[in-house]
């Protein structure tokens, strides 16, 4: 029988994502003047305000309250009537050196001895159902709103969009888990005040969404994926009504508090630690990119249509405790998962130190991931500047989104005789 499977996504405008960009921008200052930096900030945003606090243990001294300030007015939270603004909002800083206790178990005499930043279990997940090896809900879901994002920037085809917004896709797959067809889509997005009344309003928005952004979604995406939109799909457009008040002033925002957006959706699985914020010592992140690298790459190599990749840390032990996979049935060679493990155990080394080398995670790479999805990015190189009163400036040409490439092809295939 088939059946239903969402998935959603928030806008960074929305007041946790607005909480994460401000704590992986934090961690980018820390990273660019300093990469050694050992960084664990976290963000409250609500009414008017920001809270920062954590621990840090740096060589360097970065603004925090004027990257904080910087990260939303960029957001695009510019204004009075937003009740929370880059420019006037109030920034309390709380953030303090980190515990010796913590350290101790993490640097180490010889850097590849580095020990895990703390215990835990990281998943990595990757599909062949599409292009960039994510599941097909949450890649559509994020399209929706970075589309909503552009369009709200060009202030051009829809000029009453505010920055926070939400959506969630429906898709119904068949028995073999072939996906038939788009079954709802549903957008939450804040707006202006309007001067007609409140039923002209949503009106005028669904019409707007539906026939202005969703066409724009559709072309980014590939033929096989456009066919499953078809006019018997459910809209579900700001299904309460008036959305004015939004961002911080309607809902407070946390960073970490949208883990399975970050990740995939729902599908695969969740060890439950949050990415935002965390230098790479912290393998909550970086084992979670490293386990999504090996998956991908798994994937890709055709040793399986779908993986579900664990990876486990005891606090300051430098090996993983156990690496596990799964398929779903999906193997496509004569190998247990069991075995196949053991085979990603020899292929790929999961040291904390080896994976922040092998994915070159010592860099200030964190902001742009801290919306729509560290998942199923593109890796690009891109130069970026850090402008500092007490450290001058740097330039710096970084990659984004290592954990993407595919650069494991070839040695998975020999290792799997495919």
């Amino acid at each position: 029988m088939a059946y239903l499977f969402t998935s959603e996504s928030v806008s960074e405008g929305h007041p946790d994502k607005v909480a994460d960009q401000i704590s992986d921008a934090l961690l980018d200052n820390f990273l660019a003047f300093d990469p050694d930096s050992k960084v664990a900030c976290e963000t409250l945003v609500t009414t008017g305000q920001v809270v920062l606090a954590g621990e840090v243990k740096s060589h360097t001294y970065v603004d925090l309250q004027q990257i904080a300030r910087e990260v939303i007015n960029n957001i695009g939270y510019t204004k009075g009537e937003y009740q929370f603004s880059g420019d006037s909002c109030g920034v309390v800083s709380l953030i303090h050196e980190q515990s010796q206790e913590i350290n101790q178990g993490v640097d180490r005499g010889a850097k590849e001895e580095q020990g895990a930043g703390d215990q835990g279990m990281m998943f990595g997940y990757a599909t062949s159902e599409t292009e960039n090896y994510m599941p097909l809900a949450l890649d559509i879901s994020h399209k929706i709103l970075q589309e909503l994002a552009l369009l709200r920037r060009e202030n051009n085809e829809i000029t009453y969009l505010r920055p926070d917004a939400k959506s969630q896709v429906t898709i119904e797959y068949s028995d073999d888990n072939i996906p038939q067809r788009i079954d709802t889509i549903v957008i939450s997005t804040q707006h202006d005040d309007f001067d007609e009344d409140d039923a002209k309003m949503l009106s005028k928005i669904k019409e707007d969404i539906i026939s202005i952004l969703i066409p724009r979604v559709k072309e980014r995406l590939p033929e096989a994926i456009q066919v499953l939109f078809n006019s018997d799909i459910t809209y579900h457009i700001n299904p309460t009504g008036k959305f004015v008040i939004g961002g911080p002033h309607g809902d407070s925002g946390l960073t970490g508090r949208k883990i399975i957006v970050d990740t995939y959706g729902g599908k695969g699985a969740h060890g439950g630690g949050a990415f935002s914020g965390k230098d790479p010592s912290k393998v909550d992140r970086s084992a979670a990119y490293a386990a999504r690298h090996a998956a991908k790459n798994l994937v890709a190599a055709g040793v399986a249509d779908e993986i579900l990749l664990q990876l486990s840390y005891a606090i300051g032990v430098v090996e993983p405790t156990s690496i596990y996979v799964d398929t779903y049935g999906s193997s496509n060679v004569d190998m247990t998962d069991g075995q196949i493990a053991e085979k990603v155990a020899d292929l790929f080394d999961m040291r904390p130190f080896a994976i922040e080398e092998r994915l070159k995670l010592r860099n200030p790479i964190y902001l742009e991931s801290a919306a729509y999805g560290h998942m199923g990015r593109e890796p690009i190189t891109v130069s970026k500047v850090f402008e500092s009163p007490y450290n001058g400036r740097v330039e710096k040409e970084v990659e984004l989104f290592t954990w993407e490439k595919l650069d494991m092809i070839q040695p998975i295939k020999k290792a799997f005789n495919l």
